[in-house]
């Protein structure tokens, strides 16, 4: 069973209001770019996807994805994290996809090998499998078959009500805890235990923010 993976992309220009107080309007936009370039690598390079849908209405988000071969949906960009999934999620079911995936653009620490743990980890529909977030608060990559088979309601404090979610839906969710899925950048904290991971290493995300003396301003 080949997922599409589903992965919504805000426009540029709001990127990353949390990270205010440590970078510029420019450097929140230059940081979400690269962070989506690492994102998009890591999915690219692996096996057992059927497709990339990123759903967008910023140019610049279009233009890498259409790069990466990726489809663009724009039913549903501007209604926020969840909403965007659940339409692209439902336009794909329409089409017959059997089974979704989608993580945000935010966690540029993501290797291939644990976007291919995930789809390794789908047996038979119904299925629900969550990686959470290094704090056990955000749902940062979830894969289910069908699309459809839990209501899904991403923010801060997603992670054990999906969970609740599965089980009310009669599904035994299976958690995966894959570190560098885990590690998303919200906070100014986050960059500095980003900076700290093994999975980090090798990243644009990291050397933009060694390149641009960002992790010298955490000291």
């Amino acid at each position: 069973m080949k997922p599409w993976v589903i992965l919504p992309v805000k426009e540029m220009a709001s990127a990353k209001q949390r990270l205010a107080s440590l970078l510029s309007p420019a450097e929140r936009m230059a940081l979400m770019q690269v962070m989506l370039r690492d994102v998009l690598m890591a999915l690219s390079a692996a096996q057992g996807l059927d497709g990339i849908a990123v759903v967008t209405l910023d140019s610049w988000a279009h233009a890498l994805a259409e790069a990466h071969g990726a489809r663009i949906i724009t039913e549903g960009a501007r209604a926020g994290h969840t909403g965007a999934v659940t339409v692209a999620a439902s336009v794909l079911q329409a089409e017959g996809v059997a089974a979704i995936l989608t993580l945000p653009g935010d966690v540029p620490a993501v290797k291939t090998p644990e976007i291919e743990a995930l789809i390794a980890a789908v047996t038979s529909p119904p299925a629900f499998i969550i990686a959470p977030a290094h704090d056990e608060q955000g749902s940062n990559a979830i894969l289910m078959s069908p699309p459809n088979a839990v209501k899904l309601r991403f923010g801060e404090d997603s992670y054990f009500p999906h969970l609740a979610a599965a089980r009310t839906a009669g599904i035994a969710p299976q958690i995966l805890r894959l570190p560098g899925i885990a590690m998303d950048i919200d906070h100014p904290a986050d960059i500095a235990r980003f900076a700290r991971i093994p999975e980090a290493k090798g990243t644009q995300t990291l050397a933009w923010l060694r390149q641009n003396g960002i992790l010298s301003r955490l000291a």
